[in-house]
Parts: C-alpha cells; structure tokens; sequence
C-alpha cells in the first residue's frame, strides 16, 4: 500500500506540474509581442472575427488577410521602424469572401508599424486599437532546429516545476531532477536556442555580454541559478535553493516571450537588442522634435 501512496503522490505532483507549465507556455505565448491581435467588428448586428499579424518569417511579403462581407473595402497604412518616415498606403484589393494586402519583406530584425483603414458601405469603421500594430520580420528557421527547441526548453520547465515541487514535499528525487532539469535548459536554451536565433536574426547569441536580448538573457540567468542550485546540493541538502530556482524560473517564464528582441536599426544596419531600442527611439524623438522647432523658427 505504501508504495501505491508514493506512486500516486509522485503521479500526482507530476500532474500539477504539467498543467503548471502548460498554462504558464500558454499565457507567455499568448501576451507576447509578436502574437497575432484579435480584432471583431460589428455590422448590421453581425460581429466579425479576425487576427492582424505580428510577426512574418521566411523569404516573403508578410500577408494582411482578413475574412469580410463584400460591403467592406479598406487599406493598410504602414512605414518602417524606428523611424519617422511617411506613411505609405496599400489597398485591400478583394479575393472573394478575403480582403488582403502585402506588407514589403523587411530584412531579418526589421519592424514596420501598421495600422487598418476600413470602412463599411462608405463609412469608417473602429477596430477598438490605440495604437499602431507592430510586425517583425525574420528568417526562415527549419523545423529541424524550432521543434527540437521549443520541446526541449517545455521539458526543462516540466522538470522544473516538478523538481520544485519535490523539493518543497522533501522528496530525495529532487536531486536526480536538478540535474536532469539542469540539462535539458543548456540543451534548449543553450544549444538549440542560438540556432534558432542564428537563423531567425543572423546571430547566435545577442544576450550578455555581447547584448541586451531579454530572452537571451533569461536564458543565461536562469541556467546560472540552476547550475548553482545543483553544486550546492551534491553534499548536503539544501532543499530552499532548488525551490527558489523553479520559482525563479517561473517567474521569468511569465515574461512574454519576444520582449526587448532584436531590432534592425535601418540607419547604422544593424540590429540591436534590449533597453538599446527604448534609448534610441527617445534619441530620435527628441532629435526630431529639435529639427522640427528649428524649421518652424526659421
């Protein structure tokens, strides 16, 4: 009986982390920058559903689509990011039931900022957004190289939380965890992860110190505090550090993923990463706010 109770309360720990990192890949993926937005427009007492992209990979313009009733007619009003170029416009043209634009292919790293112009039967309509939308560019990354990613760095957190949870219980098979998580992040996030980035922005690795990529930089931090969290346990027990290892794992997980990424910046050509963007961005704001009081002065 006794070991139907520790199977079952392994089983069961196992379970809540699961749907622990399920929720937890869910909720990153889904508030992330480059997640499609939902739009629903209403006509006529109809409501119609449909998503604007955020990011396109591969060697192509990215496709705006969007499913309306031939009452609707529109355009797409887009320019590069960061800069303070002027709009340009493309007409929706219609593919029975679809209206679709294309915007320009942009160099791995390049944004453009868009926003949709429609109207129904002449008249505008409100899509419900304050702001434009944002869509980065990349290269095409091989199945070969994102899935092996993307399923190692969902095992490194299962075990993760897990191992946490076993720690937390007292459990001796958190050890044997630690290291199995342990290995599994340097494999996804380490290995497989730079790959990834290779091919989607032209560099391995643009986290510290060669960069200020947030992702990149979880990445690291959290390997660091694992691997100090297995040393520190291989003579002695010290339950509280894996603990505070999954948690903190955990916590950077519910940062969305993408955030402060690379960027190309099209007037030096390169891509930068981090907190750099935030400061470039207000360097041109306010240059462009001078150059413009000199003109009016003038």
């Amino acid at each position: 009986m006794t070991k139907v109770r520790i199977l079952l309360k392994k089983t069961i720990f196992w379970l809540i982390a699961f749907v622990i990192t399920v929720a937890a890949s869910v909720y990153q993926r889904m508030t992330g920058p480059t997640y499609p937005i939902d739009i629903e427009v209403e006509a006529n007492g109809t409501t119609y559903a449909f998503e604007l992209p955020r990011s396109h990979g591969g060697e192509t313009d990215c496709p705006v689509e969007i499913t309306l009733p031939e009452s609707f007619s529109g355009a797409v009003i887009y320019r590069r990011v960061p800069t303070y170029e002027p709009w340009d416009t493309i007409r929706l043209h219609r593919i029975d039931q679809n209206l679709i634009a294309f915007l320009p292919q942009q160099p791995p790293a390049g944004k453009l900022e868009y926003h949709l112009e429609l109207r129904h039967n002449d008249r505008e309509v409100d899509l419900g957004l304050d702001k434009n939308i944002v869509v980065r560019f990349k290269g095409n990354v091989p199945a070969w190289a994102l899935m092996p990613h993307v399923f190692f760095m969902f095992l490194a957190m299962l075990w993760s939380n897990a191992t946490g949870i076993q720690a937390a219980m007292n459990m001796d098979s958190y050890r044997r965890n630690a290291l199995i998580t342990v290995i599994l992040f340097i494999i996804g996030g380490l290995i497989l992860g730079p790959i990834v980035q290779k091919y989607a922005f032209g560099a391995y690795w643009t986290g510290w110190p060669f960069g200020e990529d947030l992702t990149d930089n979880k990445v690291l931090l959290s390997v660091i505090i694992w691997i100090a969290a297995l040393v520190m346990n291989r003579k002695k027990a010290r339950r509280w550090m894996v603990i505070v290892a999954a948690l903190f794992l955990f916590a950077i997980y519910m940062i969305p993923h993408s955030m402060r990424g690379s960027e190309l910046d099209y007037q030096s050509g390169e891509v930068i990463t981090g907190i750099l963007v935030l400061l470039m961005l207000r360097v041109r704001k306010v240059k462009s706010i001078v150059s413009l009081n000199t003109d009016l002065s003038e």
